[in-house]
């Protein structure tokens, strides 16, 4: 069984179930699993929370470490 790895700051898409709904987007506030492995707290675009445990349906986009300055 392969688990989903986040980190706070990645950003999560719950993709919608049907044709015509919207997806759902939101930014990995809190892992509270082991080693980055869910459940997620999630904080949407639309600024609600929710404690998340992926699905078939979600897609993780890992957030990326600033750069160091010259």
């Amino acid at each position: 069984m392969i688990t989903m790895r986040a980190a706070a700051g990645s950003r999560i898409v719950i993709h919608g179930a049907h044709v015509d709904s919207a997806e759902h987007r939101g930014e990995v506030v809190e892992t509270r699993g082991e080693d980055g492995g869910p459940p997620y707290l999630v904080r949407f675009d639309d600024g609600s929370e929710s404690l998340l445990f992926p699905g078939p349906d979600c897609e993780l986009e890992h957030a990326h470490p600033e750069p160091d300055a010259p």
